[in-house]
């Protein structure tokens, strides 16, 4: 056994593993995730994973019982109702509440039971909504219907200060640290007019999904039993408090038992407990919390009459049948019972132990890790100021990481190197805005301010002002295991730590490691260099075809990006989504004024005229990378002919060269675009993209070394340059001698240096014969040795001189195959 999982097995062996459950972890992953083999999955918090067996179990369900429609007396309707009831008891059980007390309703998912309450809840203008800033958006949603209605919102700190000495061992006294009173039309009312009896809302998380923080159930208690003491001297301390606990997260390892805690609503997902079904939750509901809630709505199933033509509906009196919604999705409802067999198996509380060791151990090695110049590589976001109210924490790790000089990597960074080392995380603020700014250190003025740069959910931006934007997350599941763990911890020891080079000639800085041969600059310059190719894509991420020589314009090569294909919806269409775009062939005709494009998905070819055609489709507006542009459209024949060559519906556009090309620019940084300054066609940053001939040749050498140590026997994956889909090409002098060019000279024209190209995953994409395949290279070996300030770069962005920018009006604006390049010559 490996050394290191024998000291882990050491400390944790107790609780990893399910030591004293039917199947050890390694056989559960052997025989029922197989398909995980080279992959560690660590997004549990987002999703956990269904397994084979529990998927078997729902296929010979569904194969061999008949369920109907349960609004309905037929036997298969009677069958589809048992089977409902069943699942109700089970969610019940799962949570420890008595039937006696509580009702499980069932709803698309935790967000539609949260929005249920919300709109249903009885707020008044003595109403008072309360949360944690732990609190994911959906809860914070809950927020508009209290505003709307005249009840006020209120973010709260839980705060205790804890006295030592006292004769039962510690004692806290609870405070909550109120943020400001949010209201909306506040000049209607009087703060005596607030005072009075009213029904007011408190929220929080059973565990935050952000740092895996887990909130005592005591606070329940506290609130609803206590709350004058907590909030003396607030407007809102009296009135009726009612709890709402959002267990979406935290049910997965450790449910509120509801014997001992009267919590009014839970609201859960069951693909956050056990992976399938998705689209499915359910609100569990206190019986005298949900008589007070007031629905509006009435659909088939919550009615017992209505009369269609005059104001008349009796409703159902039944909890479950007044709150679900028209017909239940009631074959996923009989697919939960396989999900609990599973977990029932192992036991919840050897779930939790299990997954615990795993958290505990890599926030262990995490923050053990050191940079060659001792300075910490990992901040883990955890706060040990509350001791009793918040005692433990989930299985969830989140963090940032450092270079040696203490500034920080960006997580998209990190993101995007664990995919390609077989590693499935998240990264952002994980839809919890509160609990990121509270763990950032972002205040209100950061926050604004990253917006303003054009900082949304989901994108790139992921250090604004020196700061990050959000963090990484590692979270674990029942079937996780020490393997994963040990992936990922090795894959931050050797993408991101600082270490002595092994050589003894200094030290070795991954993430700065684009490297330079030692010669002097003068010998690097005076190499001969030539422009080897010259290759077009007229199409965005469309094939594009090489030629000898090409005029220029000025937006670049001419025709270069100058059409792209946009779908029904809006959506520029890339071979990121669609590989198979890079099947459809293109080639220009100058003389002819013709491009002829071709799929091997089309029985006959396309042909564009590029003059007459223009005038057969409309004008729209195109939006793409933080720009408007406009574009002019074709004909049905066209766009008809494309949607048949992707296999999806599309509109064929082209970049309208008659009007300002920049309409508007949303964002004040530009978006990803590099090139500002000139007219750009519909390409990713720049006019042209060049790349090295020998710089190719030095990263095959470097896959093929890498492809020995791991003992690969298969013929060496050779990279032909086309891959990168450069524009120019150039063979002569050193690998990598382009990165230090400020400027350029290509037979009479001149060219401005933009800086290295930043790499995608769209690079691994392989056209073949059979097809579209997808690999790890040449990206994971670039991320070797090719990292920059969290890009990697491969390739330089070029933008034609200043002097230049009139080029389409003279007659030997051209570019030729063999023509000398003069780096750095003005």
């Amino acid at each position: 056994m490996d050394p290191e999982k024998e000291e882990f097995l050491k400390e944790f062996g107790a609780d990893y593993g399910y030591p004293t459950g039917p199947k050890s972890i390694d056989q559960i992953r052997a025989t029922e995730f197989k398909r995980l083999d080279g992959l560690a999955y660590l997004d549990h918090a987002g999703s956990t994973l269904y397994s084979e067996l529990q998927m078997e179990a729902v296929f010979r369900d569904l194969t061999t019982n008949v369920y109907g429609n349960p609004h309905s007396q037929s036997d298969s309707s009677s069958a589809t109702c048992e089977i409902v009831r069943e699942a109700r008891q089970q969610v019940l059980e799962y949570f420890n509440a008595s039937p006696k007390d509580y009702k499980c309703i069932f709803t698309s998912g935790a967000s539609a039971a949260l929005k249920l309450v919300g709109e249903a809840f009885p707020w008044s203008q003595k109403s008072c909504f309360m949360y944690t800033m732990e609190n994911h958006n959906s809860v914070l949603g809950i927020r508009e219907y209290a505003l709307s209605q005249g009840a006020a919102a209120i973010a709260v700190d839980i705060e205790e200060t804890v006295h030592h000495g006292v004769s039962n061992g510690i004692a806290a006294s609870v405070s909550l640290s109120q943020h400001q009173i949010q209201r909306r039309n506040e000049e209607k009312f009087l703060e005596e007019e607030l005072i009075g009896d009213a029904y007011n809302l408190f929220a929080f998380p059973s565990e935050c999904n952000f740092s895996g923080l887990r909130f005592s159930l005591d606070l329940v208690k506290i609130i609803k039993e206590d709350s004058e003491k907590i909030l003396e001297g607030s407007p809102f301390c009296n009135g009726r408090w009612m709890v709402l606990v959002d267990a979406a997260k935290g049910c997965a390892t450790e449910p509120p038992d509801l014997s001992k805690y009267p919590v009014d609503f839970v609201v859960i997902s069951f693909y956050k407990i056990f992976g399938y079904p998705t689209g499915l939750g359910a609100l569990i509901a206190r019986n005298d919390a949900a008589k007070l809630l007031k629905k509006t709505y009435f659909s088939g199933g919550t009615v017992a009459a209505s009369i269609a033509d005059i104001d008349f509906v009796k409703r159902r009196e039944g909890i479950e049948e007044l709150f679900e919604d028209g017909t239940a999705s009631f074959l996923s409802i009989a697919s939960i019972r396989h999900g609990f067999k599973i977990l029932n198996s192992l036991t919840i509380s050897a779930i939790g132990r299990h997954t615990a060791a795993l958290a505990t151990y890599l926030r262990k090695m995490l923050l053990a890790l050191r940079h060659e110049n001792g300075a910490s590589v990992c901040k883990v976001y955890k706060s040990d100021s509350l001791k009793v109210l918040c005692r433990e924490w989930g299985p969830i790790v989140s963090f940032n990481l450092k270079r040696p000089d203490g500034s920080w990597f960006g997580y998209r960074e990190v993101e995007k190197l664990s995919s390609l080392s077989g590693i499935q995380l998240r990264t952002g603020c994980f839809c919890n805005p509160g609990a990121c700014a509270k763990y950032l250190g972002l205040s209100h003025l950061d926050l604004r301010s990253n917006m303003e740069a054009g900082h949304v959910c989901w994108d790139d931006y992921d250090i604004l002002n020196g700061k990050p934007t959000g963090a990484v997350r590692v979270s674990f599941g029942y079937m996780s295991s020490y393997e994963d763990a040990k992936k990922f911890i090795d894959f931050v020891k050797s993408s991101f730590v600082s270490l002595p080079n092994q050589t003894g000639l200094g030290h070795h800085l991954r993430e700065r490691s684009i490297p330079f041969p030692d010669k002097g600059l003068e010998s690097r310059f005076t190499s001969s260099f030539f422009l080897k190719s010259i290759t077009i894509y007229p199409i965005k991420s469309c094939a594009g075809f090489s030629t000898e020589k090409w005029p220029l314009s000025i937006s670049g090569l001419r025709y270069d990006r100058e059409w792209l294909l946009k779908s029904l919806t809006g959506e520029i269409l890339t071979q990121k989504k669609l590989p198979e775009m890079c099947l459809i062939s293109t080639s220009i005709d100058l003389h002819r004024g013709i491009m002829f494009v071709e799929s091997p998905r089309c029985k006959e070819g396309l042909q564009i005229n590029l003059k007459s055609d223009l005038q057969s489709g409309g004008r729209e507006e195109v939006d793409l990378y933080g720009q408007r542009f406009e574009a002019q459209g074709y004909t049905n024949e066209v766009n008809n002919w494309f949607s048949l060559a992707i296999g999806r519906t599309c509109c064929l556009l082209r970049y309208s060269m008659s009007n300002d090309y920049l309409l508007l620019n949303k964002c004040k940084n530009g978006g990803m675009r590099r090139d500002m300054q000139s007219r750009v066609t519909f390409a990713n940053e720049a006019q042209f993209l060049l790349i090295s001939e020998e710089s190719v040749s030095d990263l095959n050498n470097r896959i093929s070394s890498t492809d020995v140590q791991k003992g690969a026997f298969e013929m060496p994956v050779q990279i032909n340059p086309m891959r990168f889909r450069p524009n120019l090409v150039i063979s002569g002098g050193e690998p990598y001698v382009e990165d230090e060019w400020r400027n350029l000279k290509i037979g009479n024209k001149y060219f401005m240096s933009l800086g290295g190209c930043n790499r995608c995953q769209m690079i691994n994409v392989v056209h073949t014969a059979g097809g579209v395949q997808k690999s790890n290279e040449p990206l994971a070996t670039l991320a070797s040795y090719r990292r920059s300030k969290g890009k990697i770069l491969f390739g330089i962005l070029l933008r034609l001189h200043e002097t230049d920018n009139e080029v389409e009006q003279e007659t030997d604006s051209w570019l030729q195959v063999g023509q000398e390049v003069h780096p750095n010559s003005f």
